[in-house]
């Protein structure tokens, strides 16, 4: 999982490429849109036509679809949940919290959050490998404050869902050698049952060949850490050339996995912030 600033991010901001950025009328436009299909899904859901609600938002998937190049920009083309490119299949544009039904840790239903369906901050790019599991997933830990359309509240949710727009959220996740996502070392309960069904419901260690890839990064990363180590060693309190060069080229290959372009930089961070040593840290880029 990683951390995407969405909050403070726009598909107007100056330094976006060209084929992405949106002109200021344009995005005035969709929001216009958006406000007026929640006004059409207000209205419906008043009159109890839940059916003709939920077609409506089905109706209309273009227009949050529209967003996905940008999504995917923020994230370098990664998925925001597994972060990777082709491993999760393609993307989807994700509604974090469900826009028709919302199913409880015990599989029952609520009504969703239909209000949130043409809210760009309620989307999310994922792969459609974790997207078709988590489907209307959207369990509320038991005595939660739930959001409506009449209480919004969804910031005092206290939810199952790990949120790649939350930091915190982000700051739970870890990962072994073996490749698995896991509980942050001191996590409390609450925090490791969350982590837990998060990777449960998302297919994050089910998906075999995502879990085999971080496995593969985090060898690789250990392999370069020993490199390090013996450069390091070699080169001394003297001058020896061969090992300074090779020194900055281990070196180079460490930042460059950690760059946050990178698939799976997220394991390659912790792996070094495991060691607990200031020396590898400071090459995280």
């Amino acid at each position: 999982m990683i951390f995407i600033d969405l909050e403070n991010k726009l598909p107007t901001d100056a330094d976006l490429p060209d084929e992405v950025r949106w002109s200021e009328e344009k995005w005035e436009a969709w929001k216009t849109e958006s406000n007026r299909l929640l006004q059409q899904l207000a209205t419906l859901t008043a009159a109890g036509k839940l059916t003709e609600r939920n077609k409506l938002i089905d109706d209309n998937g273009d227009h949050w679809k529209s967003l996905k190049p940008w999504l995917l920009h923020l994230s370098n083309g990664k998925c925001w949940f597994s972060d990777v490119r082709e491993l999760f299949s393609h993307y989807d544009v994700e509604h974090f919290r469900p826009k028709k039904e919302a199913k409880s840790i015990d599989g029952n239903d609520r009504d969703g959050y239909w209000w949130l369906a043409f809210n760009y901050m309620n989307f999310r790019a994922c792969g459609n490998v974790g997207n078709r599991k988590k489907g209307g997933w959207f369990p509320l830990r038991q005595g939660s404050l739930c959001s409506s359309y009449t209480a919004q509240c969804e910031e005092s949710e206290s939810r199952y869902l790990l949120d790649p727009v939350d930091d915190a959220d982000v700051s739970l996740v870890a990962f072994d050698e073996e490749g698995k996502v896991v509980p942050v070392p001191n996590a409390t309960d609450w925090e490791k049952e969350r982590v837990e069904e998060t990777v449960k419901r998302m297919k994050l260690n089910e998906h075999v060949p995502l879990a085999e890839e971080r496995r593969k990064v985090w060898q690789k990363v250990d392999g370069l850490i020993n490199d390090f180590k013996v450069a390091k060693d070699r080169c001394g309190g003297g001058y020896n050339p061969a090992a300074r060069e090779k020194l900055a080229e281990v070196c180079k290959r460490i930042r460059e996995m950690t760059l946050k372009s990178s698939e799976l930089s997220s394991v390659a961070r912790w792996c070094l912030l495991l060691r607990n040593d200031p020396q590898l840290s400071r090459l995280i880029a």
